[in-house]
């Protein structure tokens, strides 16, 4: 995959294996992706497919009984390149770049906060380690990030424990956090899962605005399709453990031709169309990890599988930045030229 000065961050060839009871878990598989520089990479695709996993090993905080088989994950540093594949989970070079370089909103913010210590304790505790800041100026910085997530009376609330807040104000205090140090790289999985639609277009506003202001790359987990239409610069299309389709927003959204891709955009209203618009939804579900369909991963589920899919198809090219793993993809793409 081609590198140039404007990615921060490049993925070759991932694959992340995870065992349990003596079996394998292949949830990423060879996977492959760049983020650039004030741009926003969405990665979609439905629950167990990977987009997790692959967060997680980018920021080294797989679970115990996982690790990165093979691939590369590079962070284009401003002092050099780092492979952050080959640096030790909680390494003292790991823990420095994760947190003020490399952030992440997790997302599940009802276990991610610490129930012991305050709000405003587990945001300075972040400051402290990757800032100058001293003293009232952490407990200021505290305030001001959580008054910038809209939460009411900052001033007393970062003094409250977790179990006070509800689950968007948990939600928005670990975003608070995770942007504490202005990161070059931004992951966000499924960042406004909790939040009502008016905070959640007030977060991806101020994400937007990092990319903008900071030239943050930012990799959106998301199943919001209107999101990735709003926000996304790069989108990759996640099944199995495999990126089945990537590009930019326009070529993957409005030229699909991978099955997969087609079928999760049939299967969103459309706003407008009323009650009665067709929405067809995507037969079966995905195949269980540890007893996997052989050759192409959605042909149980594809309408238009063939005896082919048999095998697993090859990432092609079908423009310099489109990319697609089916073995039927020009159908699809003559389909849409006409």
């Amino acid at each position: 995959m081609a590198q140039n000065h404007d990615v921060a961050l490049t993925v070759n060839g991932l694959k992340t294996f995870m065992y349990t009871n003596k079996r394998c878990n292949k949830a990423v598989n060879g996977v492959s992706f760049q983020i650039k520089k004030g741009k926003t990479l969405c990665i979609v695709g439905e629950s167990g497919c990977g987009k997790s996993v692959t967060a997680s090993a980018v920021m080294q905080l797989l679970p115990t009984l996982s690790r990165i088989e093979e691939g590369e994950i590079i962070y284009h540093a401003d002092r050099g390149d780092i492979r952050i594949d080959q640096l030790p989970r909680n390494g003292r070079q790991m823990r420095a770049i994760r947190g003020a370089e490399m952030a992440m909103i997790f997302q599940d913010p009802m276990t991610a906060l610490n129930p012991v210590y305050t709000v405003g304790f587990q945001i300075i505790e972040n400051l402290k380690y990757h800032t100058a800041l001293k003293g009232r100026l952490l407990r200021d910085k505290a305030i001001d990030l959580l008054r910038s997530m809209g939460i009411p009376l900052p001033e007393r609330r970062v003094d409250e424990f977790p179990h006070r807040y509800s689950g968007g104000m948990r939600q928005r205090a670990m975003i608070a956090m995770a942007m504490a140090c202005n990161p070059k790289i931004l992951i966000a999985d499924e960042p406004t899962t909790a939040l009502d639609v008016t905070i959640q277009a007030q977060i991806f506003e101020l994400m937007d605005r990092l990319k903008k202001e900071h030239g943050t790359a930012i990799m959106l987990i998301t199943h919001d399709m209107g999101a990735v239409a709003e926000l996304a610069d790069d989108v990759a299309v996640m099944y199995m453990g495999n990126i089945v389709e990537a590009g930019n927003v326009d070529e993957v959204l409005r030229n699909p031709v991978h099955p997969y891709t087609r079928a999760l955009l049939a299967s969103i209203p459309v706003l407008g169309r009323g009650r009665n618009q067709d929405i067809q939804a995507i037969p079966g579900s995905t195949p269980d990890p540890f007893d996997r369909p052989t050759g192409c991963q959605f042909a149980p589920r594809c309408a238009f599988a063939s005896d082919v899919c048999a095998a697993m198809p090859d990432e092609t090219f079908v423009t310099d930045t489109h990319r697609v793993m089916c073995w039927r993809y020009e159908e699809f793409a003559h389909a849409a030229a006409q």
